[in-house]
């Protein structure tokens, strides 16, 4: 699909976008990545003010980097006269905010916490949720707050995106293997004695601490150390670096920690990294063919021809997995990218990565038989 083709579906998307919201106090879009979720908003901002040359916007973000986005887009698009209207803040700053307002553009709309629900309940004007991943569970805290504030009324997800030729095509290969069972993990107790357990055993001792009960502090402590357990694991590490060498096109690896990401790659992305902007320029130039990195790349940056990419763990949070899922889907429309997933069998980690990809094409997920290593 060609360029103009693709730009008429995303203005077609917008605009029914926007025409869903029209005449709605309260609404919430959900939105794909590549069709201009901030653009959306900004239209919506001019619209606003040409009814009301004197009106003022807030855009609540989940942290002070989302803003350049809109600035960004605000620039690109030709709609910098918007941004004279408009103040920023982050979700936690927001009951310091002052109510003068127009409208409130909830952008990560999902973000939303109880905590949030007595300015919201005060604000006299308009309220526009954004978000690619809005709440699974309309009956947990994020689920309840979205549908109370900014109802979604307008959908457009990922797969449509890449029928549209919006995004390109892509096949998701899951990998599951099992905890080990050697005892090589050495442990240390606070006087110092050392003992060895195994990836099994330290994985069943969280989930009894989890199915014991006790205090909900006590609780979200141990599903904390469980899921900090499985991302420290080598059993992943060592599958990764062996499905690395049988991959020979251009590949991003999502790793879990920096010392991680460093013991993968020779090249690695990350914040105490001295050489991380110099290693994604090669990588972008095709200098280097593979690259770690611990988080989601900025938005901005384009990585030609990325093919391929490793997903080491899916968290209990879908979102962070779909962020990386979209960094592989900006090739060409007729090109087809391989996305790697990996997952431990009959553990909470399966559960994460099912989570993860049940809103996107089940015939494009496939597993795979484990790779000998």
């Amino acid at each position: 699909m060609g360029t103009e083709i693709k730009t008429e579906v995303r203005e077609r998307v917008q605009e029914e976008a926007l025409a869903a919201v029209e005449s709605r106090r309260r609404a919430g879009l959900h939105i794909s990545m590549g069709v201009g979720k901030t653009l959306i908003g900004l239209r919506h901002m001019k619209q606003q003010l040409e009814t009301n040359p004197a009106a003022e916007f807030l855009v609540v973000a989940p942290k002070v980097s989302i803003y350049t986005s809109w600035k960004d887009d605000a620039v690109k698009f030709g709609l910098t006269d918007v941004l004279e209207h408009v103040t920023f803040s982050t979700y936690r700053s927001l009951e310091k905010q002052s109510q003068k307002y127009d409208v409130v553009y909830l952008d990560e709309c999902h973000s939303l916490l109880y905590s949030h629900q007595m300015w919201l309940q005060s604000f006299p004007g308009k309220i526009l949720g954004l978000t690619g991943t809005p709440p699974r569970h309309t009956n947990s805290e994020k689920g309840e707050m979205v549908n109370m504030f900014c109802p979604i009324v307008y959908t457009y997800i990922t797969d449509d995106a890449v029928d549209a030729g919006i995004l390109n095509n892509y096949k998701i290969i899951i990998h599951t293997m099992e905890l080990s069972k050697k005892k090589d993990l050495q442990m240390s107790t606070k006087s110092g004695k050392n003992w060895y357990t195994s990836e099994r055993e330290q994985y069943d001792y969280w989930n009894r601490k989890i199915e014991e009960g006790g205090t909900f502090q006590e609780m979200q402590h141990a599903r904390i150390m469980r899921m900090r357990v499985l991302m420290d694991f080598k059993t992943k590490e060592k599958y990764t670096k062996n499905l690395m060498e049988h991959i020979h096109n251009k590949c991003l690896i999502f790793a879990n920690t920096q010392e991680q990401a460093d013991r993968l790659c020779v090249h690695s992305y990350h914040s105490n990294n001295p050489l991380s902007e110099n290693n994604l320029e090669a990588f972008r130039l095709g200098v280097i063919r593979q690259l770690s990195c611990v988080q989601q790349l900025n938005e901005g940056v384009n990585i030609p021809n990325l093919k391929s990419g490793i997903i080491m763990h899916a968290y209990s949070n879908e979102r962070k997995s779909n962020q990386r899922i979209g960094r592989l889907l900006r090739l060409s429309p007729e090109q087809t990218a391989t996305i790697h997933i990996l997952m431990y069998g009959g553990t909470v980690d399966e559960h994460w990565v099912m989570q993860a990809l049940s809103d996107l094409d089940p015939s494009k997920i496939m597993f795979a038989d484990p790779i000998e290593f």
